[in-house]
């Protein structure tokens, strides 16, 4: 089994940047398909954007897109979020998470079996 820890996330203000960061543990992550989740406040867990095994096919959020990079480098292990031009509106709890359909950049969460505890960024207006 792989562990998901994430961190990077805090307060921004609007215009900022943040990078998030997802360090694994316990499997290689070349294992796997990753993605970035999440959750504002009484909405429910939406997808970010996933990259493959390899980081050769990536997908973005619509509302995310142009904004944030989603990015990975096997030999760290780790997983990137790069973050900016934030809005209020990215205010959330952001989870990374894990799926063994490593070919793929699936967005259906009830696909990824491996999440993290979840960072939470703030960005004021």
């Amino acid at each position: 089994q792989v562990q998901l820890v994430e961190s990077g996330g805090g307060l921004v203000q609007a215009g900022g940047s943040l990078r998030l960061s997802c360090a694994a543990s316990g499997r290689a992550i070349s294992a796997y398909a990753m993605a970035w989740f999440r959750q504002a406040p009484g909405k429910e867990r939406e997808f970010v954007a996933p990259i493959n095994w390899s980081g050769g096919s990536t997908d973005h959020a619509d509302s995310v897109k142009g904004r944030f990079t989603i990015s990975r480098d096997n030999a760290k292990n780790t997983v990137y979020l790069q973050m900016s031009s934030l809005k209020p509106e990215d205010t959330a709890v952001y989870y990374c998470a894990a799926a063994t359909l490593k070919f793929s950049t699936p967005i259906n969460q009830g696909l990824y079996g491996y999440w993290g505890q979840g960072t939470q960024v703030t960005v004021s207006s």
